[in-house]
């Protein structure tokens, strides 16, 4: 492409040669006689365009240096705003762990018993004493460790939370990576060609004023302009949208650096469905969750079905007792009792709870077994996407882009004998443009697939 604008360059700077009138009769024939000098000119200097073109200088800015990929991923892993309160989260959940088996606190009871009203003294009845007592609530055995470990299933629920969280964090990161990246290439490519189409609007123009071209010609190359600069100015529209998602992943301000983004490649791992399925099955952290949450049911029904076991209370007191109006010492009393509860509610009570603990449980039995499909089918999705992609960008590689750039040489060999016309040569490399941006739209759909199926099988494959 640089060849061919430096070509163009050329051919326009030969045009806007002036032509050495000797009388005002003779005007038209000097000026075909100079046009067809330029092209002379043109066509001996094409032939140094190959060794001049490299050194030339783009109008096109050179963007930033890309950051690594799996730098804008460690640091998202670390500021994103989102992973930290899950983290949070499942640290909070991890602390209701102990205390939900643990038992109430005991009460300390303390007063007067059996004083007399009219007198109020304490010396005066036999069962006057000051108590001291300590009681205990004692829940039925094993209610205790399976209220802890229904509270240890949901901190283990939420840990897989966490785990899916941080996995959609990088692929969200790498979703809008790859997507600033195409744009990034789309600007690229539309800078370049429109330095190319400026020079055949000039060419054109040129040859209009000589009556070597017709009307028709400049419109259309007037038209292919404005088509080029109006989508030029909509990519550059749409990369601060996705450079704020970006930095919004990133957790950075809004006030940060724009990021420039590199292309992907293209690899050739091998992507078997069942393999994939198989891993999904295993690891994705979603359903760990969802099997969790179904233990934790699970857990949940063995409770309310112990509900029908009563709970203790286990009372001490210690009663003081001063001495007769006689002088005679009285003896301290010691109380023990165990007191629990009666279930007789049970059907407005405890039946209610133990068909709600199944309800939830086959509740959550769906969701796991819904969940699993839709992961299964999505995986299906995403590995016909990157195969289809990766086959896309090979044959854009080694068969469409080969050829295309083979036309355009072929186009710009018959320009310099003046055997094609300019707009062939621009519709050739109009045409090539069209098959490089297809090709890196491919390349960020390949990838943005294998992002997907990491997210889907809950680890980094690719």
């Amino acid at each position: 492409m640089r060849i061919i604008a430096f070509a163009i360059a050329l051919y326009a700077t030969a045009l806007a040669t002036p032509v050495c009138a000797q009388n005002a009769d003779a005007a038209s024939a000097d000026a075909r006689g100079g046009t067809d000098a330029a092209g002379l000119r043109l066509r001996q200097l094409l032939a140094e365009a190959p060794r001049l073109a490299p050194g030339m200088s783009q109008d096109a800015v050179v963007p930033a240096v890309a950051p690594a990929l799996g730098a804008l991923v460690a640091e998202a892993l670390r500021n994103n705003p989102e992973l930290r309160a899950a983290a949070k989260e499942t640290e909070a959940a991890n602390q209701r762990v102990r205390p939900a088996g643990a038992l109430e606190d005991p009460m300390l009871e303390a007063g007067l018993l059996n004083v007399p009203i009219q007198s109020g003294r304490l010396n005066q009845e036999d069962m006057t004493m000051k108590m001291l007592g300590l009681s205990q609530k004692l829940p039925y055995p094993g209610k205790r460790a399976l209220r802890e470990q229904v509270a240890a299933k949901d901190a283990e629920t939420l840990k897989f939370g966490l785990r899916e969280t941080t996995n959609r964090v990088v692929r969200d990161v790498k979703l809008a990576y790859f997507d600033l990246a195409l744009v990034g290439e789309t600007v690229r490519q539309l800078q370049s060609n429109r330095l190319v189409l400026e020079q055949f609007l000039r060419i054109t123009e040129g040859r209009y004023t000589t009556g070597q071209a017709a009307q028709a010609d400049v419109l259309k190359a007037q038209t292919q302009l404005g088509r080029m600069s109006e989508e030029l100015l909509r990519m550059e529209r749409e990369r601060p949208v996705m450079e704020a998602e970006l930095l919004r992943l990133l957790g950075r301000r809004e006030n940060a650096a724009p990021i420039a983004a590199e292309l992907p490649g293209i690899g050739d791992a091998a992507l078997s469905v069942d393999a994939l399925q198989q891993a999904a099955l295993r690891e994705r952290p979603q359903l760990l969750g969802l099997q969790s949450a179904i233990d934790r049911s699970a857990k949940t029904l063995e409770l309310a079905r112990k509900e029908s076991q009563p709970d203790f209370d286990l009372r001490f007191a210690y009663g003081q007792r001063e001495r007769s109006q006689l002088g005679l010492p009285r003896e301290d009393l010691v109380s023990l009792t165990v007191a629990m509860n009666l279930p007789v509610w049970r059907e407005d009570k405890i039946e209610p709870r133990i068909a709600e603990a199944q309800a939830m449980r086959e509740q959550t039995l769906e969701v796991q077994q819904a969940q699993q499909n839709e992961v299964l089918a999505k995986l299906r999705q995403q590995v016909a996407i990157a195969e289809q992609s990766r086959k896309s960008v090979r044959l854009y590689e080694t068969g469409i882009l080969p050829q295309a750039r083979l036309a355009v040489e072929a186009s710009l060999s018959g320009y310099k004998v003046s055997r094609v016309d300019p707009l062939m040569l621009l519709d050739s490399q109009m045409t090539l443009f069209n098959y490089e941006i297809n090709r890196a739209k491919e390349l960020v759909n390949f990838n943005k697939a294998l992002a997907e199926i990491e997210l889907l099988t809950g680890k980094p494959t690719y």
